[in-house]
């Protein structure tokens, strides 16, 4: 028997709707995710992590391709200075490594940001902390379970 990723136990343990959805090959864009859960791309959420200070993190959700517009994160948390967190800083601050994290779940306490157009679709999905596979929910569901998000406009195309 197959175990759930740890997304999918968390969000079942909370009695939050949802579907896992496992690729059949190893994906290898952003496009090709989109593509074989029957989604645009911009109902694919990512979950990006940035050090903002000494052992000090944010996450940044995007949807899709959308590029991140660092000076807009900037002037949103009145910061000169941050850089995208490495792969080790990934895994130990959320548990999770790159290409399966998720917003839920996190092994820090963390303050979470999100792009407005991630929050567009009425379906959406991210990572599920397990490699090739994904998360599929409502928009409305994510929201509630997320809790307390600042949003705002971070991608490029809004800014």
């Amino acid at each position: 028997m197959e175990t759930l990723p740890p997304v999918s136990l968390i969000l079942t343990k909370l009695n939050a709707s949802h579907r896992v959805f496992e690729h059949k090959t190893s994906i290898k864009s952003i496009e090709q995710a989109a593509a074989e859960r029957g989604q645009v791309v911009s109902q694919v959420v990512r979950s990006i992590l940035f050090r903002i200070g000494k052992d000090e993190f944010i996450m940044v959700l995007v949807a899709g391709p959308a590029q991140l517009s660092w000076s807009a994160l900037r002037a949103h948390l009145g910061q000169s200075r941050m850089t995208m967190a490495t792969k080790e800083e990934v895994l130990c601050v959320t548990g999770y490594p790159i290409g399966t994290v998720a917003p839920i779940g996190i092994a820090s306490p963390i303050r979470l940001l999100a792009d407005k157009n991630v929050f567009v679709h009425d379906e959406i999905s991210f990572g599920s902390g397990k490699r090739n596979t994904a998360i599929m929910m409502k928009r409305k569901e994510f929201q509630k379970i997320l809790g307390t998000v600042e949003i705002g406009t971070f991608s490029k195309e809004d800014s």
